[in-house]
């Protein structure tokens, strides 16, 4: 996919892919209102976990989503079909296409992209089934528990998405590359638009806060203890968070010709891996990834308001982070905020959720804010935007993403002033 599209003239108009909704599951809100409420405040959605029991762990906060049930927000699919991960992604995608004003039955006849990224799927499923095997071999009990068997397989998340819009003539694809995998998801939707391989793409990313992943990431000495706190001098590691960010994207051609609201255009996307250490990124490689992704929107350094970092609050990743900022963007680099210090480390919906909160800083003017950001730290020579959102016009955002084993994806938005159309939504829709 894309080879096509690398040939012809990106400048064409009928080429340029917008963003038209989106829809959010977050530990700091729900939806666009409460999303947009949380990143103003500068909300950190930190508790103990209370999804399974954390016996014998000497610390376990996470971002887990309060009093938010997705099995009771589906329409279409029957609860149960589908794990926690499955039905996130099917409800975000529903709030995207009704923020975009696209009803999904306009478009089954038209051809779609579903792209889900996550880590590893329905693993509060994955689990539940370890524990059941653990349970059948002491007691000498029976199988599996067939409902938990059928769920667990990761590409079934976009099969939930298309299930619950009733979408049919879509490619359904299921993009794991963990830390990366929500900025790969909208890089995938990108690539097809250009190619004129779709006529609309529905993609973000997807996960829980599993025992699976806490416990490894935990004997890896990479959970912070309290607070996940980037680029702060006493930072201590990262804190997984859970939900779901989906987007919906369309050629500018095609949302024009239905009057939609534009918030913002994909203008470049890169991507590219390290191939070294599965934890480290390289600087060098992630530099490389940065500038491709400027090459690709037509965008200069110099043009950029602000950037979406990775900023996990990893000691070397966040130095690493901060080194890149300065070899891209010089001596005086745009503002650099780190999302996962309010929502935690959301995984395969990660680069989704960063995407979300730039389309938002651009329809109201802000940055949002780095919080439980104390300390500077003289390794990490950037303006952080601490503790408080900051007035801005944001017209050209850069999030990066970088995931397990080295996957770097890099992601461009430009507010749609650029694109010489009217940038409000249209009557009765509001931005």
């Amino acid at each position: 996919m894309g080879t096509e599209a690398a040939l012809r003239d990106r400048s064409d108009p009928d080429l340029r892919v917008v963003v038209t909704g989106f829809g959010v599951i977050s530990s700091i809100g729900i939806g666009r209102d409460g999303f947009l409420e949380a990143l103003r405040a500068g909300r950190c959605g930190v508790s103990p976990i209370s999804g399974w029991d954390t016996t014998g762990f000497r610390y376990a906060n996470a971002h887990e989503v309060p009093g938010f049930d997705p099995q009771a927000q589906l329409r279409r699919l029957e609860p149960g079909r589908f794990g926690k991960v499955g039905a996130q992604a099917a409800v975000a995608a529903r709030m995207a296409m009704e923020d975009a004003g696209l009803d999904p039955a306009s478009v089954r006849d038209e051809r779609g992209v579903v792209a889900v990224g996550t880590t590893c799927g329905e693993s509060l499923d994955v689990d539940a089934l370890a524990a059941a095997e653990v349970a059948a071999g002491r007691d000498g009990g029976g199988g599996l528990p067939a409902e938990l068997a059928r769920r667990v397989h990761p590409g079934r998340l976009p099969v939930a998405v298309a299930a619950e819009l009733g979408l049919t003539n879509v490619e359904a694809v299921t993009i794991p590359t963990v830390c990366a995998a929500g900025n790969y998801a909208v890089g995938y939707g990108l690539d097809a638009l250009r190619a004129g391989e779709a006529d609309y793409a529905v993609c973000g990313g997807a996960d829980s806060v599993s025992r699976m992943a806490f416990a490894g990431f935990y004997r890896l000495r990479a959970w912070a203890r309290e607070r996940c706190r980037p680029f702060d001098l006493d930072r201590d590691g990262f804190m997984f968070g859970e939900g779901a960010g989906m987007l919906v994207l369309e050629t500018l051609e095609h949302a024009r010709r239905r009057g939609a609201p534009i918030l913002a255009e994909v203008a470049g996307f890169a991507l590219n891996c390290d191939a070294t250490h599965p934890t480290r990124p390289e600087r060098e490689r992630v530099a490389e990834c940065v500038t491709a992704a400027l090459r690709d929107a037509r965008v200069e350094p110099s043009e950029v308001d602000v950037v979406f970092a990775h900023g996990s609050g990893t000691r070397i990743n966040d130095a690493m982070e901060s080194a890149m900022v300065r070899e891209v963007f010089g001596a005086e680099p745009p503002p650099v905020t780190a999302l996962k210090s309010m929502v935690g480390h959301t995984q395969g919906a990660a680069g989704a959720h960063s995407c979300i909160a730039a389309v938002l800083g651009m329809t109201h003017g802000f940055i949002p804010p780095t919080v439980n950001f104390v300390t500077p730290d003289p390794e990490c020579p950037v303006d952080c935007v601490p503790g408080t959102a900051r007035p801005a016009r944001v017209r050209t955002a850069v999030i990066n993403s970088l995931g397990v084993g080295g996957n770097n994806a890099v992601v461009v938005l430009r507010h749609p002033a650029h694109l010489g159309a009217d940038a409000t939504a249209p009557a009765g829709r509001r931005p």
